[in-house]
């Protein structure tokens, strides 16, 4: 299960990453891999979403900082 939290969490860094770039200079990662009506793209986008999902049902019950009781 860690393996595929490490997973998630790189792919949610990688979207994040690509919105910074997006908004600062109208750059798009993925029109490295031929713009995002090429089919690779479309991956690489559906597993960025995919992971940001898993982050958002499973976070709370991997978070170390979340766990703290207060």
């Amino acid at each position: 299960m860690k393996g595929f939290h490490m997973l998630a969490w790189t792919l949610l860094i990688i979207g994040g990453l690509n919105w910074l770039l997006v908004g600062l200079f109208a750059w798009d990662i993925g029109n490295l891999f031929g713009g995002q009506a090429n089919i690779i793209s479309r991956v690489i986008y559906i597993l960025v979403g995919l992971s940001a999902l898993v982050e958002l049902f499973t976070h709370k019950g991997s978070c170390k900082q979340c766990d703290n009781k207060m």
